[in-house]
């Protein structure tokens, strides 16, 4: 159907890695369906281990657990697609599947910007101001604080989602990416879209730059008075405490403001889909090895849980 000199476009063609052949595309299904198994199953992991455990009820605990559940809703709307790409070869995907795929894309990707702020914020406290801690890190202030990270994604997706779909696009649907995101979508768009590409600039300052600005701020503030600190002992338990954290956001920001703040002039497609893996796929992966290995705290609770499963049946 067309109107005037445009074309509706009904579908989208995910590109993916078609430039590749068939039998390196069937391994890269094979790796990606295992890391996709093993994000699943370790966040899972986390989510049950510090709801069961008694030991871990704090707010950094709570906070992970939100984290677990943003990383297995990133997942979800990413890999699924890419992985039938891969194996079936099934490149299509429906105008309204491309949006919907592109709004929880923006939601997850702005809440957990936001919820690692969050968790930043939670470090700071129980550091830099531990006497004050408990009454300021509440039960209820903590849930405000996770609802409001979870909650900021909704505005980014809307407007951003709206937008972009409410353009014309002209007859090439090809998307040369393995989702819907939203510079090669935008690229298909017949239409001046200078408006559009100056507030998705300013949103990715809102929601990638300036949450990483308040949490490198909360980490000077973190190492400058674990340096104070007259014990070494006391300075490697607070260093541990935050070290996790602080690896995860080091991951995901590098190659999110990698991906969303270069020129596109000096950022290839083929580039930027490797970019756009490591944050969408490898470090969801990551996040619940991290937390679990690094956490003494975690390695413990999930000895406890292991025991009271496996002691009865061992009597």
């Amino acid at each position: 159907m067309t109107w005037g000199n445009w074309t509706t476009v009904r579908e989208f063609i995910l590109m993916s890695f078609s430039s590749l052949s068939y039998e390196v595309q069937a391994l890269l299904f094979l790796l990606f369906l295992i890391i996709y198994l093993v994000t699943l199953m370790g966040n899972v992991l986390i989510i049950l281990v510090t709801t069961a455990d008694s030991a871990l009820q704090s707010p950094m605990y709570f906070f992970l657990r939100n984290l677990s559940f943003l990383e297995i809703g990133f997942n979800l709307v990413i890999v699924p697609k890419m992985l039938s790409t891969l194996i079936l070869q099934d490149k299509t995907i429906s105008f309204l599947g491309c949006a919907t795929q592109m709004y929880f894309f923006f939601f997850f990707g702005a809440a957990e910007c936001c919820l690692l702020a969050t968790m930043a914020y939670d470090r700071y406290m129980a550091i830099c101001d531990p006497l004050h801690y408990p009454i300021i890190m509440s039960r209820r202030s903590c849930a405000q604080l996770a609802a409001a990270s979870w909650f900021s994604g909704f505005p980014v997706a809307t407007v951003q989602t709206t937008w972009i779909f409410s353009f014309p696009f002209c007859g090439p649907n090809m998307v040369n990416h393995f989702f819907c995101d939203s510079p090669p979508v935008i690229a298909l768009v017949c239409a001046d879209t200078s408006l559009f590409e100056l507030e998705a600039l300013t949103a990715t300052v809102l929601f990638i730059l300036f949450p990483f600005l308040l949490i490198l701020g909360s980490y000077v503030r973190i190492l400058s008075t674990i340096f104070r600190m007259p014990s070494a002992e006391g300075k490697r338990k607070a260093f541990s405490t935050c070290s996790s954290h602080l690896l995860v956001v080091s991951l995901f920001y590098s190659t999110a403001i990698l991906t969303y703040f270069r020129p596109r002039s000096n950022t290839s497609p083929e580039n930027k889909k490797m970019l756009s893996l490591s944050y969408t796929v490898i470090t969801p992966m990551l996040n619940p090895i991290i937390y679990s290995l690094r956490n003494n705290e975690v390695k413990a609770a999930l000895r406890r849980i292991i025991h009271r499963t496996l002691g009865p049946q061992k009597l």
